[in-house]
């Protein structure tokens, strides 16, 4: 295993500790939950360095980082909701996202395109990974968690719609074989 994937590793195995500390739901396990997560998160930039930097990415490292990525958000929000600390439909919108996306670059692969992270998606989990540390952190930071809210919510929406429109010429206007036959265009 290289140093990429080994990070990568680690940031998946942080998460049931992260989701523990934030269901424990006092001041002292959030603090800790806080900065693990922000720790996890922080690890997202290290991991992609490594692989670029040391010639080593991997089909395993490309699939495993934004996994990583995914279950770390995911699992943080799913426990803010069953604390009632964020609203099941903003966890809503950041899954289905992240879901369609995924769902978007599998189909790319399989016509052999590669549909790369943005800067605006770049922006997007910056933004989410700011809220989400907002959200887990007991009271003093509280009163600046739905604005951060709000704007992830915002540049995963946009970030995401930025994805389908950039994909849109490269898969979704080709010509289906049945259309170059002669059937219904």
């Amino acid at each position: 295993m290289n140093a990429a994937l080994w990070v990568t590793a680690v940031r998946i195995s942080t998460i049931p500790a992260i989701m523990a500390l934030v269901l424990v739901d006092t001041e002292t396990a959030h603090w800790w939950a806080a900065a693990l997560y922000g720790a996890a998160a922080a690890t997202d930039s290290l991991d992609g360095y490594l692989a670029r930097s040391r010639g080593q990415v991997t089909v395993a490292g490309a699939f495993l980082d934004p996994l990583a990525d995914k279950l770390l958000v995911s699992g943080a929000l799913l426990c803010l909701v069953e604390l009632g600390d964020v609203p099941a439909w903003i966890t809503m919108v950041i899954i289905t996202r992240e879901f369609a996306v995924t769902g978007l670059r599998l189909v790319a692969v399989t016509e052999d395109l590669i549909i790369p992270a943005g800067s605006l998606g770049k922006a997007k989990a910056f933004s989410q990974n700011i809220a989400i540390v907002a959200a887990i952190a007991p009271h003093p930071w509280t009163a600046a968690n739905d604005p951060l809210m709000y704007l992830a919510v915002v540049l995963t929406i946009l970030s995401g719609a930025y994805y389908f429109v950039m994909a849109h010429r490269r898969l979704f206007a080709r010509k289906s074989p049945d259309t170059e036959v002669g059937g219904d265009p």
